[in-house]
């Protein structure tokens, strides 16, 4: 089997990037006044495109441009609709965090009971397989209607597509620990509380993160459309008005944000998942 060296993957990264970036670039360059559909419209989102001298959307100059501009001053407020990205940032990334560990103080102890009594197992999963299906912005009205707090009823929703995973995740890993050492901890007349905690737990940690680490991307993937319905703040409600106001540029700019912040959350949940692994 042939290997490759250690800097192979990273210069095959660097030259994906370099190649998208020249194509974005040839997409968006100079073209001619045919391609525009209707010119009203592009001189809302771009005077240039108006006259047919270049492409409505921005090329990755301009992007980077605005990025930079954007983290330059991350934090500036300057009223309702006129917010830096990092506190927009912050309020979705709070909001991920509150449904997300409400989640898990719900999921991982019931996934527990579920893996542990075959019983228990058979009269919850058909309720869990009818509500799993369910898109959580379905549950967005509802939520609005009963809490009425757009806040409150965004963090509902994350909690609602995050406890899926980790209850499914911690119900197959606590069921699937291996009967050997569930007899050895039997035969050592081990209590049913320790040898959840010191044979059931560690063994079954690496299904556990691995649930865990759904549940991250999806509450992430989920928060950006809940907070183009509730409004107020948030990188999803920046997305909204950034479309309202015509800034594509904008728009390239909190997806590319989007994408680094959901990597580095799937980053931490991936490191903490390496360190309660084990090897037999």
């Amino acid at each position: 089997m042939t290997k490759h060296k250690p800097w192979h993957a990273p210069f095959l990264s660097l030259l994906i990037l370099l190649l998208a970036l020249s194509a974005w670039h040839l997409a968006t360059r100079q073209k001619e006044a045919a391609v525009i559909v209707d010119p009203e419209y592009a001189a809302l989102v771009g005077g240039a495109a108006a006259t047919g001298a270049k492409s409505a959307f921005p090329g990755p100059a301009e992007v980077g441009a605005k990025l930079w501009e954007h983290l330059r001053d991350p934090f500036y407020d300057r009223g309702t609709n006129d917010k830096g990205i990092g506190i927009q940032i912050g309020h979705s990334i709070a909001r991920v965090l509150g449904g997300y560990l409400l989640a898990a103080l719900v999921a991982i102890p019931l996934g527990f009971v579920i893996g542990m009594s075959p019983l228990i197992h058979r009269a919850l999963d058909p309720y869990i397989q009818i509500l799993k299906p369910v898109s959580p912005l379905a549950w967005m009205p509802l939520a609005l209607y009963t809490i009425k707090d757009s806040g409150i009823s965004a963090i509902f929703v994350i909690f609602i597509c995050s406890i899926w995973p980790m209850l499914i995740n911690t119900a197959f890993g606590v069921a699937s620990v291996r009967r050997d050492w569930l007899n050895v901890a039997r035969t050592l007349e081990v209590s049913r509380l320790r040898t959840a905690f010191c044979v059931i737990l560690p063994a079954a940690a690496p299904t556990i993160m691995t649930g865990m680490r759904i549940s991250i991307g999806i509450a992430w993937l989920v928060i950006v459309a809940a907070e183009m319905l509730v409004g107020g703040t948030g990188i999803g409600y920046f997305v909204w008005n950034e479309w309202n106001n015509l800034s594509i540029t904008n728009i390239f700019t909190a997806i590319l944000v989007i994408g680094l912040v959901g990597m580095l959350l799937d980053a931490a949940l991936a490191r903490l998942a390496r360190l309660v692994s084990y090897r037999e």
